[in-house]
């Protein structure tokens, strides 16, 4: 072999070998940086894209897909700490011609968090609803997706706001009272009572505070490296104060029941959707919706916990696509008849 040919493979391996190099030392030594670019690839590989809507001095942060049309668009709200992106794994089994919107909730990610902000329910509804009108959302009836505290906040803006939703996906919905108390509840009681509160389980400060988390959100058991649970506590450590902040917040009697005391007064046609196994919020809530909105669609999901959109993203989706099919089919009927 030549000297030439040496070189150019030597300059190929190099090639090569720094990518893997800077893959390898991100995940060793920056997983956080590692997990934002992921969320970033993940968007853009799904045609999600990123913008920012202004109310006063106030910033939402969103991102969307498609455009508005016959079909009604979705505005997808997450739950306690989380943020937009965690709707990617249901984007990924939605029609690309629907127009999506998933957006942080106050406080979250790159919406504004002020200490001035209501961070209540009913706060946070409003906080919605200021968003939707800023996008100009409800020109047109939207279906509103919520899951955990984004279900509470969804069903009491589905009781305030009738008139800009067509229909409503609560996922696992907090603001319930409940005949069996989960796990979660019992952990924050025998936490209560010996005065620890500050030790919410939800809220993890180390990577087997998050592996514990992450039992107790999900049926199904991820194997999880070190490294990447390290990744995922960097990432939430500084923000853990306001979650702190926000939990206090959605607990207290202002907001602990708001979707039970808004139930009633949701008229538009309702599907839940469940895990069997939840440990968070108990699927005896579920029944309790039921028997409160005249129409309203129950699915529980066998082997599944309080993590539905990443435990079953695909029939999560087919879900909701079957409920969106099925209410436009009684809307054909209702105009031929």
């Amino acid at each position: 072999m030549d000297l030439d040919m040496l070189n150019m493979f030597v300059i190929a391996g190099g090639t090569l070998a720094i990518p893997i190099l800077a893959f390898v030392a991100s995940f060793l030594l920056w997983p956080s940086a590692l997990i934002r670019i992921y969320y970033w690839y993940w968007r853009r590989a799904l045609g999600m894209q990123v913008r920012y809507a202004n109310y006063d001095d106030y910033q939402f942060c969103y991102s969307y897909r498609g455009r508005p049309g016959y079909r009604p668009s979705i505005l997808m709200l997450h739950g306690f700490s989380a943020h937009k992106d965690m709707w990617l794994s249901i984007v990924k089994f939605l029609p690309k011609n629907l127009h999506l919107v998933c957006v942080d909730m106050p406080g979250h990610e790159g919406t504004t968090r002020s200490d001035l902000d209501d961070y209540s329910i009913s706060g946070q509804a409003k906080r919605i609803h200021q968003f939707v009108e800023c996008i100009k959302l409800n020109r047109k009836p939207f279906h509103l997706v919520g899951t955990s505290m984004g279900g509470n906040v969804a069903g009491v803006y589905a009781a305030q706001y009738p008139e800009d939703i067509c229909s409503l996906t609560l996922i696992c919905p907090a603001g319930l009272p409940s005949t069996t108390d989960s796990k979660f509840v019992k952990q924050l009681r025998e936490l209560q009572e010996s005065k620890r509160i500050d030790r919410i389980p939800l809220i993890p400060s180390t990577p087997e505070e998050m592996a514990d988390m992450l039992k107790l959100c999900s049926y199904v058991r991820f194997k999880v490296p070190q490294q990447i649970l390290q990744g995922l506590v960097d990432v939430r450590i500084p923000h853990n104060e306001f979650y702190r902040k926000l939990f206090l917040e959605i607990v207290d009697e202002k907001s602990r029941h708001s979707l039970h005391e808004n139930m009633s007064k949701i008229k538009a046609p309702t599907q839940v959707i469940w895990g069997k196994q939840d440990q968070v919020l108990d699927v005896s809530g579920a029944s309790v919706l039921a028997s409160a909105i005249p129409d309203c669609h129950v699915y529980i999901l066998e082997n599944c916990g309080h993590s539905v959109v990443v435990e079953r993203p695909r029939k999560t989706a087919n879900l909701i696509l079957e409920f969106l099919a099925l209410l436009h089919s009684i809307d054909n009927n209702k105009k031929q008849a």
